[in-house]
């Protein structure tokens, strides 16, 4: 995964098979994300966390979207 910076889009697809990063989405400029998690009771974004606190091996937070599909993440030093 090629971040660059502190702050990077997603875009999510939750309900998914698997938690994986998908693609990079040039014309929205964000990652398109699939999620096992399915998207009531807050499940989805705290799946989000993990899976990316996990991949990246650093904090991260969700800076906004967190009721839409496609998210702000920050990373946090």
């Amino acid at each position: 995964m090629g971040i660059q910076g502190k702050r990077f889009k997603l875009i999510v697809k939750p309900n998914s098979r698997e938690n994986r990063i998908e693609s990079f989405d040039n014309e929205r400029n964000a990652y398109r994300v699939n999620i096992k998690a399915k998207p009531e009771g807050n499940k989805a974004n705290i799946e989000i966390i993990k899976f990316l606190s996990k991949l990246l091996k650093k904090k991260v937070r969700i800076a906004a979207g967190l009721k839409s599909r496609e998210k702000l993440i920050e990373i946090i030093d």
